[in-house]
């Protein structure tokens, strides 16, 4: 209804579910599969029609194999009901052998988890950053080397690089000790490549940057965030609240990414979907009029006001 065109491929963006075995609480106090159900509840019920669902890491707490069975067992019907292609990818409290063995039915392997998916013409590059028996992130020469193979060929709509650790800063210290270390490197493979968007987790709050002059997109975590605005007196905080997800639009020329909290919040204002057809039917001169003008009552004919 304005002067874009629809999305031409469209991602949901979730992070750190941080699952533990046995469906047990994280601390013994976050119901972490809860909510992880309630995002994707949340994400099913919506008017958002994912091309590709994308986990961001830590996706097990602790790298238990019953942790990696509930994922899948949370996540993949809601995923093939949508339609859409699944896209996960390793974090620093993931283990490569039961990730590799448990999430794609191989062989366990205690390589990097480096995979490239086709989303019709969008590539999605999940890049292996953990280091094995460490939170921090790195990028191995090879995979470097790999990761430049792969973009040495344009895809048909771009790439998308999915990692856990983002080449962002962070004004949480303690959080920069664990920051993607070498970040140069990753920055001279994947500048002036076709990379249109970095998808990162780990920090467990939203942010948004440019790295390589590529928009970085961190998804807030489903388990439990940081706080950012937290009594001084605090050098770390993390809080049961304030969960969310991402949604990415990926555009023609651009790529949008827009939060949505885990939490219903009381609807104030709105309207019903039954009113589309009416809006659809309109001129876009008749649309700037009936629902733009200051003086017009944006109720459609209804003269008590928005649907409420």
């Amino acid at each position: 209804m304005g002067q874009y065109p629809p999305a031409v491929r469209v991602i949901a963006h979730l992070s750190d579910p941080h699952l533990l075995a046995d469906g047990r609480e994280l601390y013994g106090t976050v119901p972490v599969e809860h909510r992880l159900r309630s995002a994707l509840e949340r994400l099913e019920a919506s008017s958002v029609s994912p091309h590709a669902v994308v986990f961001t890491g830590d996706l097990a707490d602790l790298g238990e194999a019953d942790a990696y069975r509930r994922l899948r067992a949370a996540v993949e019907p809601v995923v093939a009901r949508m339609g859409a292609q699944l896209v996960w990818v390793m974090g620093n409290h993931d283990e490569r052998a039961a990730y590799s063995s448990l999430l794609f039915d191989e062989d366990p392997n205690v390589r990097p988890q480096d995979r490239v998916h086709d989303i019709d013409g969008l590539r999605v590059i999940s890049l292996d950053t953990t280091v094995p028996g460490y939170h921090h992130g790195e990028i191995a020469p090879e995979q470097l080397d790999w990761l430049a193979d792969v973009l040495s060929a344009p895809a048909p709509l771009g790439s998308v690089l999915a990692l856990h650790h983002p080449p962002v800063p962070t004004p949480l210290e303690v959080m920069a000790v664990l920051e993607l270390q070498r970040q140069a490197d990753l920055a001279a493979v994947v500048r002036g490549s076709d990379v249109r968007a970095i998808l990162g987790g780990h920090l467990h709050y939203s942010t948004h940057s440019t790295f390589a002059g590529i928009p970085v997109h961190v998804a807030s975590a489903t388990c439990y965030t940081l706080d950012l605005g937290a009594d001084a007196r605090r050098l770390l905080s993390g809080v049961d609240g304030g969960q969310s997800f991402d949604v990415v639009h990926v555009y023609d020329d651009v790529v949008v990414s827009s939060t949505v909290p885990l939490a219903a919040f009381p609807e104030v204002t709105g309207y019903s979907i039954d009113y589309r057809p009416l809006i659809e039917q309109m001129t876009p001169a008749d649309r700037l009029e009936r629902l733009s003008s200051k003086t017009s009552p944006p109720s459609l004919g209804e003269s008590a006001g928005p649907e409420r």
